[in-house]
C-alpha cells in the first residue's frame, strides 16, 4: 500500500525538539534522524529559533547549550551557520570533556592513579601467567608496565595537565583522548559540585551522531539526566544503523524512560529513490525505520559487481567505471577521478590505491599516533604536509613571494627577535635563502626524496624548528644527537619513535598524497569516514582479504563463510555479531549515494554471492554482473 505524504512530512520534528529545550520546561528527547533525513538542519532551524527567544537571558545569565559533534568540521560547520552566537557551545566530544575537566588537577591526578595502579596489577598478573617471558607479547608487556611504572612515579610533579584534542598528547603532563572522555564520565557519575558546574553552565546538551559516542560518556549523561531532568534538557540526534564503532553505547534509544519525547524523521533527501529502496531493506534486517524519498527524486541506478579475487584491481575499478557510464548515461563516471567516490573498508586501501601506504601504515599501526594521522592535526606529520610541502608547491609554481612568505611565518632564522640581534640583516636573509634553496635542491632533476633526507637536510640548516617526536628519531638514528632544547619531558615511547623510523623512509611523494586524502581533496574515503556525507557518484569496494580486518565480514553478511562457533552464540545471546557491524557499515556506505552506486565486491565465489543477494531481495539480478 502506497503512504500518501508530502516533502514536509518532517516539519513536525523541528516544533517537537524546540518545545524539549525550553529551559522553563526542559524534556529530553531521541530524534531517530536516517542517513540524508536533514538533521544538521533541523539542529540549525531549532537553535536559531532559540536564540531568538532566549538568547539574551541566556547571555545575561551566562548559561550555555552545548552541541557536541563528532567531528572537527562538523562543530566548525554548524559553529559558522549558528553566526558564532557565543550562547552556543559546539565542540568535539573531546574538546567539550577536556573543558569540564581540565581545571580539576588534583582530583584528575587521583584518578590516573588509581587507574594506573589498577592497569599495572593487571599487566602484572597477565605477565605472572606468561610461559615465555622473551616472547613478542611478553617484552611488549613488560615496557607497558615499565612506561605505566614511570608515569605513576611522575605524577607528584605535575602542577597542572595538559590536552591537546587535535594533536599527538606525548609529554609527561599530557592526557590521551581515551583517558579525558572516561575522567569526565568517572566526574559526571561521582563528583556532586561537577554536576552542579555542568547543570548551571549547560541547561541543554545535545549530541550529534549519538550512537557512536563513547558508552561510558552517555551512560554518566543518561544518569545525570535522570537525577536532574527538571534542570536538564539532554537531546539525542542519531540513527541505530550508522553506529560504527564499537565503544558506541548498543541499542541506543531503545528502552528509553517514558517521559523521553522519540520524534523521528522519515524523508530522506539525499538519495534517488532506489537506493533509498536498497538501504530500508539493507536496515530491515535490524528494525522497522523506513525513508521515503523527496517527490522529485525518483529513479537512481545500483549495480552490484562480483569480481574474482584479482591482483589487477585498479583496472577492474576503471572498467567499472566505464560500466557504469554506459548504465547511467553519466559522462562523470569515466571524465575525472574527482567525480567517483571511492569508499574502501580501510584507510589502508585507499592508501595503497593512491600510493601513500609506507607513511601511513607504519603511523596508523600505533594507537597513540592513529587519531592525529587521521584527522591531519599530528605536529610532527604537520611539519611536512603543512610547512614542507607548501614551501615544495610555492616553489613548481615558481611563486618565490610564496616561498618567502612560508619562510617568514616558519623560520626562526629570520624571525622578529633573530633580526633584532643581527647588524648585518641583508646577509641573513641571503643565508636563509642559500638554505631555502640548498632544501629545494632536493626535488631537482625529477629526484623525490625520502622524508628523511628532508628531515636531515633541515636539521642541519636549521631553517625549520624540528618537532621534538622527530628531533628523538634523528637522535635515534644517529644522523646527529640533538639536545631537546624545550624543557618538556617527551614519551619517548618505543612504539611511536619505531614507527617513525619506518615512515621516514618513504618518498615525499607520499605527504603529497596522503596530504590530499586527508584534506578530503582526492577521490577516496573509508565506508565509516563519510558519515554525513553526500556524492552524485559512489563506489563501494568489498574486500575482506585486503581489508586484514576481523571486527567486519562481508563474506558472512553475503553468505559466502560459515558463521563461527563464537557468531552462533553471540547470535544465540543476543550479543552484537561481526554481520550486525558489517549490516550497519554497509548500509552507511550505499547510503551516501545521491544518483548512482556501484558495489564491487571482491570473492572467490561471485556466482553464489549474486544467487545469495538476489534472495535476500537487495537487487534483481539485471542489476549483477559477475567478472571473472
Amino acid at each position: 500500500m502506497m503512504i500518501e505524504y508530502n516533502n514536509d512530512v518532517d516539519t513536525h520534528v523541528d516544533d517537537e525538539i524546540f518545545d524539549c529545550i525550553n529551559p522553563n520546561s526542559p524534556k529530553s528527547f531521541f530524534l531517530f534522524a536516517g542517513a540524508g533525513s536533514g538533521k544538521t538542519r533541523t539542529l540549525i532551524n531549532v537553535l536559531s529559533r532559540f536564540k531568538e527567544q532566549h538568547g539574551t537571558d541566556f547571555k545575561f545569565r551566562n548559561k550555555k547549550i552545548a552541541i557536541i559533534t563528532y567531528t572537527n568540521a562538523a562543530a566548525n560547520e554548524i559553529t559558522r551557520r549558528l553566526e558564532h552566537s557565543s550562547i552556543f557551545n559546539v565542540s568535539t566530544i573531546h574538546s567539550f570533556s577536556w573543558d569540564l575537566i581540565k581545571n580539576f588537577t588534583h582530583d584528575i591526578r587521583a584518578w590516573i592513579r588509581n587507574n594506573l595502579i589498577l592497569e599495572i596489577s593487571e599487566l602484572k598478573e597477565q605477565q605472572s601467567k606468561s610461559r615465555d617471558l622473551s616472547n613478542k607479547t611478553s617484552i611488549g608487556r613488560a615496557k607497558k608496565i615499565e612506561s605505566k611504572t614511570d608515569r605513576l612515579e611522575s605524577l607528584s610533579i605535575i602542577h597542572k595537565f595538559v590536552y591537546n584534542p587535535n594533536g599527538d598528547n606525548i609529554t609527561k603532563d599530557s592526557l590521551n583522548h581515551s583517558e579525558v572522555i572516561s575522567i569526565a564520565a568517572a566526574f559526571i557519575k561521582s563528583k556532586d559540585l561537577f554536576k552542579k558546574i555542568l547543570l548551571n553552565k549547560y541547561p541543554v546538551i545535545l549530541i550529534d551522531e549519538s550512537q557512536d559516542t563513547k558508552k561510558d560518556l552517555i551512560d554518566a549523561l543518561f544518569e545525570l539526566q535522570r537525577q536532574y531532568k527538571e534542570k536538564l534538557s539532554l537531546g539525542l540526534f542519531g540513527d541505530i544503523m550508522q553506529r560504527i564503532y564499537s565503544d558506541g553505547k548498543e541499542n541506543l534509544g531503545v528502552g528509553l524512560p517514558d517521559d523521553w519525547i522519540q520524534p523521528a524523521k522519515k524523508m530522506n533527501h539525499r538519495s534517488k529513490s532506489r537506493i533509498i529502496d536498497l538501504i530500508n531493506k539493507i536496515r530491515s534486517e535490524i528494525d522497522s525505520q523506513k525513508q521515503f524519498p523527496r517527490k522529485e527524486n525518483i529513479g537512481g541506478i545500483v549495480r552490484l559487481f562480483a569480481v574474482s579475487r584479482t591482483k589487477n584491481k585498479l583496472e577492474v575499478e576503471k572498467i567499472i567505471c566505464n560500466r557504469m557510464k554506459d548504465f547511467t548515461n553519466d559522462e562523470k563516471w569515466v571524465n575525472d577521478e574527482t567525480d567517483v567516490m571511492t569508499l574502501t573498508l580501510e584507510h589502508h586501501m585507499a592508501a595503497i590505491r593512491m600510493g601513500f601506504s609506507i607513511f601511513f601504515e607504519s603511523l596508523h599501526a600505533v594507537d597513540k599516533l592513529k587519531t592525529s594521522l587521521l584527522d591531519g592535526s599530528s605536529t610532527s606529520i604537520n611539519f611536512f604536509s603543512k610547512i614542507v610541502l607548501s614551501l615544495y608547491k610555492a616553489n613548481i609554481k615558481n611563486n618565490k613571494f610564496e616561498v618567502a612568505n612560508i619562510v617568514k611565518k616558519h623560520s626562526d632564522l629570520v624571525s622578529k627577535q633573530m633580526l633584532l640581534k643581527e647588524s648585518n640583516k641583508l646577509d641573513v636573509f641571503h643565508s636563509t635563502n642559500e638554505k631555502v634553496n640548498k632544501l629545494l635542491s632536493l626535488w631537482n632533476d625529477g629526484k623525490q626524496p625520502t622524508l628523511l633526507e628532508v628531515l636531515v637536510n633541515i636539521n642541519k640548516t636549521k631553517l625549520f624548528k624540528i618537532p621534538p617526536t622527530l628531533q628523538l628519531v634523528l637522535a635515534r638514528k644517529e644522523t646527529e644527537i640533538i639536545e631537546n632544547d624545550e624543557e618538556e619531558d617527551f614519551d619517548k615511547d618505543e612504539d611511536i619513535l619505531g614507527a617513525w623510523e619506518i615512515a621516514l623512509t618513504a618518498k615525499f611523494s607520499e605527504i603529497i598524497e596522503y596530504s590530499k586524502y586527508i584534506n578530503e581533496e582526492s577521490a577516496f574515503g573509508t565506508h565509516q569516514g563519510v558519515k554525513g556525507l553526500e556524492f552524485d557518484r559512489v563506489m563501494v569496494i568489498i574486500d575482506d582479504e585486503e581489508s586484514r580486518g576481523f571486527m567486519f565480514s562481508y563474506d558472512k553478511l553475503f553468505g559466502m563463510k560459515p558463521l563461527t562457533p563464537n557468531d552462533q552464540k553471540n547470535i544465540d545471546e543476543g550479543k552484537e555479531t561481526g554481520i550486525d557491524r558489517t549490516l550497519r557499515l554497509f548500509y552507511v556506505a550505499c547510503s551516501r549515494a545521491k544518483e548512482s552506486l556501484a558495489i564491487v565486491s571482491y570473492t572467490d565465489m561471485p556466482d553464489d554471492l549474486k544467487k545469495n543477494v538476489v534472495k535476500y531481495g537487495w537487487f534483481a539480478n539485471d542489476e549483477i554482473e559477475i567478472i571473472k
